[in-house]
């Protein structure tokens, strides 16, 4: 009973941890070389870093046009961090799931919410805290261009770059750390808008997609650009 309640106390305690790494993280994200870490304290669990895990793709549809952003953007693939526990310790039956972070979307539209996105399951005498991050898609401004209104949306997304290859697991007490590792953007267009209102954002993560729409100034021969701004982030133990 005794161990029971130390893993359950270490379960509260690495969600906690998770949240605070998240911050650290998204306060790095977009300053490159800045960096920040947390501490973790785990016996009972263990903490994953997976990297390369899934694909990133963007898709854009402006003016009854559909436009890849992502072809050149994202070489290689996105990595996932996460806690896992046996169930023995703690337990909300199988087949749970909620997150605690953020919502099952790919794809922030004009939000101020985390990029970060954090769920809590329960499968196969596991439970698990997963934390990976979402694409963000905003108007940013509407210059006039030579008589033409030209809608900027930019796009921002955090890869994570982890040092190993392959799956990894770290137990007792250690510090997570986050570093912007690079930054870059990549500009499309312009595209003409030919009077729709919306450009739709497809985002899709591993084998999920969800799409979101950006308002655009829709006045004679307006146009968009779109710029994709990508931070990596070194999560490193």
């Amino acid at each position: 009973m005794l161990e029971q309640q130390r893993g359950a106390a270490e379960f509260e305690i690495a969600k906690k941890s998770i949240l605070s790494f998240n911050d650290a993280l998204e306060s790095v994200a977009w300053k490159l070389q800045a960096s920040r870490s947390t501490r973790f304290t785990i016996e009972y669990g263990f903490l994953q870093l997976t990297p390369n895990l899934y694909v990133i793709g963007i898709n854009a549809t402006a003016g009854g046009s559909t436009y890849q952003l992502s072809n050149t953007t994202f070489p290689g693939s996105n990595g996932k961090i996460m806690y896992s526990i046996s169930d023995k310790y703690i337990s909300f039956g199988d087949g749970y799931s909620s997150y605690i972070l953020g919502n099952s979307s790919n794809i922030l539209v004009g939000s101020t919410d985390s990029y970060g996105r954090a769920i809590t399951q329960q499968q196969a005498s596991w439970v698990y805290i997963t934390l990976d991050y979402r694409v963000r898609a905003m108007r940013t401004s509407v210059v006039n261009v030579n008589g033409r209104d030209v809608n900027y949306v930019d796009i921002w997304v955090i890869k994570l770059k982890m040092l190993v290859t392959q799956p990894w697991s770290y137990i007792n007490d250690f510090d997570l750390a986050a570093k912007c590792i690079n930054k870059r953007t990549a500009t499309y267009g312009p595209y003409a808008v030919n009077g729709n209102p919306n450009a739709i954002i497809s985002v899709r993560l591993g084998s999920t997609t969800n799409s979101g729409l950006v308002p655009l100034v829709t006045t004679s021969q307006s146009q968009v650009v779109f710029n994709v701004v990508v931070s990596e982030v070194q999560v490193v133990v």
